[in-house]
């Protein structure tokens, strides 16, 4: 058999096992306890925070209102800029509403109600002087930027608001500025001259060409086709610039203008594409008119006749390119063709909202030049002449920077839809100008005729 062993008797450890465990508990509920204070800690904080977060928003909304809209809103065509926002909520804040409609109501019968973009502009002020003169409601737009001196803007905005003419202080590109415009009045015109203008700026600022020539009209478009009951028609400013490298003279309507030579003219022509597509799309009535030199008095100091007057006066030399000629167009017709567009323009088609329209609206384009090409040498003889001062020339080859040789309006088109007729030789022009440089600026200039017989006088 085998020997049988009995397993010895376990230790009693009960005791111990208990006093374990005790502890163990002990230390678990600590650690619970812990963890449960740090939960509700946690969560104190993020409701505070959340608490505080939802605060200041509220307390952001309450100050700066329109600041939120801006950034959700899909029709801006410009990422979100704090600063622009509030700029714009300030111009929306500004806004006089009896004002504005005043300004843009007519004193005629049927008289129209015309938004004037560029208004402190050269074209802009002369169009918007003669349409108010007529009896038409004329709101101005003008952001006053320093392409040129800003101070030749504001004697213009000071000059139409003598006149009747309130313009509105603020960007193309502001759609939210722009609705409330058209909310405030049922605009039955637009005439649109805001535009980045210059040929050789363009090689310095490129970005400011397709901001405004690009940008800025499609923002408008935007806004009329969507947002204005009724739509207007729309009279814009195109160029002569558009017909770039094209050779064949006069320069028709009909011709070619996909060789542009400058950034500015491709702007142009960017905007006649995107009449197109507005004009076929929603049913907006688009007139382009291709302006050929425009010069007059409160002109744009950028332009060379109004530089050749300052030059010679100052007694600085000037460059005059040797083969350059020009249709110089002077501004009583620009403004006569401004106001025919506007007169025979036909209503928009689409309908509020722009969802669709009721039929093809027109889309016009219209060259509005002087029909007489005179050679920058020949300008600066009339000058000569006016101020009684040879001009110290260094005639200079064109450099290739955008300008072109050459340029000769074809007005036929324009002559039978609307009457243009331009009227204007260049020295008559001229004349008109050289007084207004030497009233505005106040200056002496005296001819040498003028001067030999005040010295006969003297001597006798």
């Amino acid at each position: 058999m085998a020997p049988s062993f009995t397993s010895p008797s376990p230790p009693d450890n009960s005791k111990a096992a208990l006093k374990q465990l005790s502890s163990y508990n002990s230390h678990l509920l600590r650690r619970v306890s812990s963890h449960k204070l740090l939960s509700i800690s946690s969560t104190l904080l993020f409701r505070t925070a959340i608490l505080l977060t939802m605060t200041l928003v509220l307390l952001f909304t309450l100050h700066y209102p329109s600041l939120l809209s801006h950034s959700l809103s899909l029709s801006s065509p410009h990422p979100t800029n704090p600063h622009r926002s509030l700029l714009s909520s300030n111009r929306l804040q500004s806004l006089n509403p009896l004002e504005i409609r005043r300004s843009a109501t007519p004193t005629r019968t049927n008289g129209l109600s015309i938004l004037v973009t560029g208004a402190a502009g050269f074209v802009g002020t002369h169009c918007s002087l003669a349409l108010k003169a007529r009896g038409d409601g004329v709101l101005g737009l003008d952001n006053f930027n320093s392409y040129y001196d800003p101070s030749l803007k504001r004697a213009r905005q000071k000059l139409l608001h003598k006149n009747g003419v309130v313009i509105v202080e603020a960007d193309i590109n502001d759609s939210q500025l722009l609705i409330k415009l058209f909310q405030l009045v049922h605009f039955t015109h637009v005439l649109h001259l805001a535009a980045q203008a210059g040929v050789r700026y363009a090689m310095k600022s490129p970005q400011s060409y397709i901001q405004s020539n690009v940008a800025g009209f499609v923002s408008l478009l935007e806004v009329a086709a969507k947002n204005a009951d009724p739509q207007p028609a729309i009279v814009w400013a195109s160029s002569s610039s558009v017909y770039g490298l094209n050779k064949v003279s006069p320069f028709s309507e009909s011709h070619r203008t996909d060789q542009p030579a400058s950034l500015y003219a491709a702007t142009k022509k960017a905007g006649e594409e995107i009449a197109h597509v507005y004009n076929h799309i929603y049913g907006l009535s688009l007139t382009g008119l291709r302006f050929f030199t425009v010069y007059g008095p409160w002109g744009r100091p950028d332009m060379a006749y109004f530089s050749f007057v300052h030059d010679i006066i100052e007694g600085k030399p000037i460059n005059i390119f040797s083969n350059a000629k020009r249709d110089f167009t002077y501004i009583d017709d620009v403004v006569k063709g401004c106001i025919g567009a506007l007169d025979s323009a036909k209503p928009s088609t689409g309908l509020p909202g722009g969802s669709k329209k009721t039929g093809p609206a027109e889309l016009r384009v219209y060259n509005l030049g002087n029909t007489s090409p005179v050679p920058v040498t020949k300008m600066v003889s009339i000058i000569e002449s006016l101020l009684g001062k040879k001009a110290k020339k260094n005639v200079v080859e064109m450099p290739s920077n955008g300008d072109v040789p050459f340029t000769h309006a074809n007005v036929s088109l324009a002559k039978r839809d609307f009457g243009y007729h331009p009227s204007t030789d260049l020295g008559t022009g001229l004349k008109q100008f050289v007084k207004w440089y030497v009233d505005y600026y106040k200056l002496e200039v005296i001819s040498k005729k003028k001067e030999k017989a005040q010295e006969k006088v003297a001597s006798s």
